[in-house]
């Protein structure tokens, strides 16, 4: 099972989230390395309008230009990370089908 939009990728081992260094760098975060992921929803004050960056220099958003046409994010918390990487990808149900079969616990705030 594996799922990629060209944007967000979920392989065997790690969640992969492109174009999220400048100025097109992956981060790559093995699962076992992931606490929890929160899908949350998402309107114009809570990122829906960040295209990429960090707005409060703790949540950090991966170059994604479909972004304004998005409803969902799913904030990453990981071991030892201090800025939590966000991703909005295109199939936010088939991303939390992916996650949790590997044994990530996705919680909906």
């Amino acid at each position: 099972m594996t799922y990629d939009d060209g944007g967000v990728a979920c392989t065997e081992d790690a969640l992969v989230i492109r174009r999220y260094y400048f100025p097109f760098g992956d981060k790559r975060i093995p699962y076992t390395k992931i606490e929890q992921v929160q899908r949350r929803p998402m309107a114009g004050l809570t990122g829906q309008w960040r295209i990429w960056g960090s707005g409060d220099f703790r949540h950090w958003y991966n170059l994604d230009p479909g972004r304004p046409r998005k409803t969902v994010q799913f904030v990453i918390h990981t071991s030892g990370g201090r800025v939590l990487p966000v991703i909005t990808p295109n199939d936010p149900d088939r991303v939390r089908s992916e996650l949790t079969a590997h044994g990530v616990r996705v919680t909906t705030t």
